[in-house]
């Protein structure tokens, strides 16, 4: 576009020096023309030759002509000149335009270009970035695989180790349990012997404490029996006492009932008699009530006193319980005979029957009670 203006404004220069240099060429023909006229009519006034009149008048008229053109010629020139500078003066303003935009988009330019060589340089830092990350990443896979992998080793040889240690256990177990059967048979002949050295003691419960202080307990006993049951001594003759003693031996200030008595007779017939004796009716000795009882080892006597409510509810309905030795509980019901080894075997017995499983239903009694109950057990 510039281009092209610039060729027209050139052309245009171009037409108006010629137009001015053909105008002078034009004057200088016609006062050329006239002056020649001029000098022949001189010439031929001197000489005196005859003119036209109507080539002076057409002289005139073409002089009239000639300027009259060149007033139009320098009138469209000037106004070619006005618009050509109105042109220029518009290209000018266009080009500062076009300078602007041109230095707006070189700073754009420079800008997009340095926006680019930051995000190139970002790209490469990320790139270099991610790599690292990416190396780093790779290392820890690799790390985490190589656990896995030392995992894995350490389980299966914990597994193979377990399998073992569950081989071992059970071998062990089965030699526990014949251990802990060989010990419930050595603690069962271990009270069993132990009852079997007391075949021959006496338990008397309810002997105060003041008593033996005012007489020995062998005298005591012999009062005993003599005012219960005397005729044991008619027949048997004198009680005869190997060792007899409180138990246990140191009182305790705490313990609200006296220590029990334990005798051991040489007579086994007569310990017998005096039990039998003993559970035909209640045994006084100066006005307080005293029991007999067979002397036993303490298990023995805790598994009995686990009968204690179950006897006495039995009891109170009729089926005649009875304790015998070590601790088995034997009832009588619709003519038949049951024995029972433990209180589990009992109660599993009474939920097979609804009618003796509510009658069953005890409930805690208080000591008295128990005692007393517990004065039944130890007899049978």
């Amino acid at each position: 576009m510039r281009g092209t203006r610039a060729q027209t404004n050139t052309g245009r220069k171009e037409g108006v020096n010629l137009s001015k240099q053909q105008k002078k060429k034009k004057e200088t023909t016609i006062d050329s023309y006239c002056s020649a006229n001029g000098t022949e009519g001189e010439r031929s006034v001197n000489n005196k030759p005859e003119i036209p009149a109507n080539w002076i008048q057409a002289v005139e008229e073409l002089k009239t002509q000639l300027r009259e053109a060149e007033d139009n010629g320098e009138k469209n020139l000037k106004i070619k000149i006005s618009h050509l500078e109105t042109e220029a003066l518009e290209l000018k303003q266009e080009n500062s335009v076009l300078k602007a935009k041109i230095n707006q988009l070189e700073n754009e330019a420079k800008e997009m270009k340095d926006e680019a060589k930051e995000m190139k340089d970002e790209v490469k830092r990320m790139k270099d970035d991610l790599q690292r990350k990416s190396d780093q990443k790779e290392k820890e896979d690799q790390k985490a695989r190589d656990e896995i992998q030392s995992l894995r080793t350490r389980i299966k040889q914990l597994e193979s180790s377990d399998l073992t240690r569950q081989q071992d256990t059970i071998k062990q177990n089965k030699k526990n349990e014949k251990i802990e059967e060989n010990v419930k048979h050595l603690i069962h002949k271990t009270e069993d012997l132990e009852n079997l050295s007391r075949r021959d003691n006496l338990r008397i419960i309810g002997l105060p404490e003041d008593h033996d202080k005012r007489k020995s307990l062998d005298i005591i006993l012999e009062e005993i029996i003599q005012e219960n049951c005397p005729e044991i001594l008619e027949q048997e003759g004198k009680v005869d006492i190997e060792r007899i003693q409180r138990s246990p031996p140191v009182f305790n200030q705490q313990m609200t009932t006296p220590r029990n008595v334990i005798a051991k007779l040489k007579n086994n017939q007569m310990k017998k008699q005096i039990l039998q004796a003993a559970k035909k009716k209640p045994f006084r000795y100066h006005g307080n009530t005293v029991r007999l009882t067979q002397d036993l080892s303490a298990s023995t006597l805790k598994d009995r006193k686990a009968w204690n409510m179950i006897f006495w509810k039995a009891r109170e309905l009729g089926l005649q319980p009875r304790i015998k030795y070590p601790s088995k509980l034997i009832i009588f019901l619709q003519g038949k005979v049951w024995s029972f080894n433990t209180t589990e075997e009992f109660q599993a017995f009474i939920n097979k029957r609804t009618d003796m499983n509510r009658k069953f239903d005890v409930q805690p009694q208080n000591s008295r009670e128990s005692s007393k109950d517990l004065h039944y057990i130890l007899f049978y």
